[in-house]
């Protein structure tokens, strides 16, 4: 067995048009949406990187270079933050910074499911196995979600998504599991539907915006398959790698917040702030007025 090569690539596809929250989204990135004092770019960046990441991939569309620009140098900003003595402030922006040149872009010029803008990075993934996450599911998370993958793919050697429980009515919102051996913390899976009904669902264990994929997949995305919702659908494409490679679904640990849909964004925003020792007691305060 060939050894296992190491994950350091991640692909962040962020060419959505964000229209549930518009007027908001008209002339910004939804992604640049901050939870608290952070843009929802910026968690997904740093998971990964916290899971070994050094490789990034944006996948984005027209109108979105306030992502790229999130992650560059601003020097007139770091100096008049010098110049004022803010040195805490500071400290957190060169905190943030990633190595140069371990951001690239590609362009989505069509919208045509997130299959297709995986397919769009497919020379930065090149052989390489490589993590997705996408920036709506914000994760709070003791061990980051990407890291606790990262664990599973050097656990089984292979393909591994995370998975949670909803409730029966709302799996035909995701992607769903068809279960060969439910083993509590990995599932090995046998099969994968894309928004099915509720009655045809082989399961509610559906998976969420974090994968460890194989570069194969990469192949079976280029057919161009149409699937649900007329889109090339990843889920189509993470099947067929069934069966020659492993797959698992991981049941992480933590939460996730939907962050493409505006009550998840403001309830991202209360636990995010509860969560920080600077900002929960006004928050708890103010909350009892709207009990």
């Amino acid at each position: 067995m060939p050894a296992l090569k190491p994950l350091k690539k991640a692909v962040l596809p962020v060419a959505g048009l964000g229209t549930r929250f518009l007027p908001a989204t008209k002339a910004m990135a939804k992604e640049m949406l901050p939870v608290v004092d952070k843009p929802l770019i910026q968690y997904a960046v740093e998971e990964a990187r916290a899971a070994g990441i050094e490789q990034f991939c944006f996948v984005t569309g027209r109108g979105k270079t306030a992502l790229v620009e999130h992650f560059d140098v601003a020097y007139e900003l770091e100096r008049t933050l010098e110049e004022r003595g803010k040195a805490k402030e500071l400290a957190e922006l060169r905190a943030q910074a990633v190595e140069p040149g371990s951001i690239v872009t590609v362009r989505q010029q069509v919208p045509m499911g997130l299959g297709h803008a995986i397919w769009c990075a497919r020379a930065f993934i090149g052989d390489d196995p490589f993590a997705i996450l996408l920036p709506d599911d914000l994760m709070m998370c003791d061990t980051p979600c990407t890291e606790q993958l990262a664990r599973a793919y050097r656990e089984t050697g292979g393909n591994v998504v995370a998975v949670e429980e909803v409730p029966r009515e709302r799996v035909n919102r995701y992607g769903v599991l068809d279960i060969a051996e439910d083993k509590g913390r990995l599932i090995s899976v046998q099969g994968l539907v894309e928004k099915p009904a509720p009655e045809k669902a082989p399961s509610n264990l559906t998976i969420i915006g974090r994968y460890v994929l194989m570069p194969e997949v990469i192949g079976h995305l280029a057919r161009m398959e149409r699937g649900a919702g007329g889109e090339v659908q990843l889920t189509d494409g993470m099947a067929k790698l069934i069966g020659s490679q492993p797959f698992h679904g991981l049941r992480y640990e933590g939460r996730r917040f939907d962050c493409g849909d505006k009550a998840g964004f403001l309830e991202a925003q209360i636990a995010f702030a509860l969560k920080r020792p600077d900002m929960a007691p006004a928050v708890r305060e103010f909350l009892k007025r709207y009990a």
